[in-house]
């Protein structure tokens, strides 16, 4: 059976099928979110009850109400059970976003001198609580216990929660309670979709609500995300996985089509684009995709047909400079960028969760060990929100200290400025200050 892949010149577009080119999964996610109001209204409602009943009906898992936090015995007998060649892997991984996320610890208190006796400063402290989701749905994913539960635990966070899809009879993977336990988080519920969101958001029996939730997920997270959002810190967008990789005539089409693949085996709404300026590249690398593709094991074959013929594919431009703009305009969560001079073109890419350059920084190393962190913002979020980091698990805030020199000298321009916005009071605290 023919695999298709589409294919589309840029300038051949007009502008409402350029904004389809741009369009991603998570971004008409209308009927998600009737869905996710629907869990959230039950969960607001009932709290664990509902957690029970949604198990029962949307994962098909008996689990009794309260009775779902992993306990210690269940992660002693998956670290005992998890192959040894596993554990090292993982052990590897922690090790290189530990030392990655380390390095952006900020300093805790800090002060500038404005002006003689005015100082101006910033206390940074963690968040008090967070809820990490590590979704299940088309794989098991360890990888994203690290990515979230190391910063988090580097960062200093006190009450660090994990809600995690079960397995049919119940249980969670091996690796990604080895990887929780390594890191030294333990709270862990088994808890998927849109209803871990809802628990984590609004709290129930048994499941504590918590400050901030980071963690990627389906469309009905995201859904739960947005119609929670003023009940919780959601933290960044991160939905179905996305990807760019941008070339020039210099990269090899077989490195290209290989690594074009790596998100779109992720799900059917992954978006895995190539964007490049060589006719040729662009037609060697389609050529190549559909035995590649045809090797790949069920379901990940089917994943990547619907994603080429979707939501990915092959987009040509007439220059490297028309691929930077597109590729800008785009946002993608991960980028690959294979041209011939890839930092002299790495200053002009401004909208990406993360830039991997160069034949030999594949996304898939870039998810696993390099050391940056793969939890980043889907569905064109990266022109606004930043990959997750340290920085995610803490906030600051502002410290102030005038001398009573500084203070005399900001008397009167605060006075000015109180009396023309109409605020008497805030002028009659310098004007009258008794001291």
């Amino acid at each position: 059976m023919e695999t298709p892949i589409n294919l589309v010149h840029l300038s051949s577009l007009d502008a409402a099928a350029r904004n389809r080119m741009l369009k991603r999964a998570e971004t008409d996610i209308s009927k998600a979110i009737e869905v996710a109001q629907r869990l959230i209204s039950e969960v607001r409602a009932s709290g664990d009850k509902a957690v029970s009943e949604h198990l029962r009906t949307i994962d098909k898992v008996e689990i009794a109400p309260g009775k779902f936090k992993v306990t210690t015995a269940e992660i002693d007998a998956a670290c005992a059970s998890l192959d040894p060649k596993i554990k090292a892997a993982v052990d590897h991984s922690i090790r290189n976003v530990r030392n990655f996320h380390q390095s952006q610890l900020p300093e805790q208190i800090t002060w500038h001198e404005v002006e003689p006796g005015v100082m101006a400063g910033e206390k940074v402290s963690p968040v008090d609580s967070i809820g990490l989701y590590v979704p299940r749905g088309k794989g098991a994913f360890p990888s994203v216990m690290i990515m979230l539960a190391v910063p988090a635990v580097v960062a200093g966070v006190k009450k660090i929660a994990v809600c995690t899809p079960p397995n049919p009879d119940g249980s969670i993977d091996t690796a990604t309670l080895y990887a929780a336990r390594q890191i030294g988080v333990e709270e862990i519920y088994r808890i998927g979709g849109a209803t871990a969101i809802a628990a984590f958001a609004l709290g129930t029996e048994s499941v504590p609500k918590v400050a901030k939730i980071l963690g990627p997920g389906n469309q009905y997270c995201s859904a739960a995300k947005r119609l929670l959002s003023s009940d919780v810190d959601v933290g960044l967008p991160a939905g179905p996985s996305e990807s760019i990789i941008l070339a020039d005539g210099h990269a090899d089409p077989k490195l290209i089509a290989t690594d074009l693949m790596i998100e779109a085996e992720h799900g059917p709404d992954s978006a895995a684009l190539l964007v490049t300026d060589s006719e040729e590249l662009a037609h060697a690398v389609r050529k190549l995709l559909p035995d590649m593709i045809e090797a790949l094991p069920e379901p990940r074959r089917t994943f990547c047909k619907t994603g080429f013929s979707s939501y990915g594919g092959i987009v040509v431009t007439r220059s490297l400079e028309e691929s930077v703009a597109f590729v800008n305009d785009h946002a993608p969560e991960h980028m690959e960028l294979q041209v011939q001079e890839p930092f002299a073109v790495l200053p002009s890419i401004v909208n990406a969760g993360e830039v991997l350059i160069g034949p030999f920084t594949p996304i898939s190393a870039g998810n696993y060990c390099i050391g940056v962190n793969a939890i980043l913002p889907t569905g064109g979020f990266a022109k606004s929100h930043s990959c997750t980091s340290v920085h995610s698990f803490l906030k600051r805030m502002s410290l102030a200290y005038c001398t009573r020199k500084g203070f005399e000298a900001l008397k009167e321009t605060t006075a000015i400025l109180a009396d023309y916005e109409g605020f008497p009071a805030h002028a009659n605290a310098v004007k009258n200050r008794p001291i």
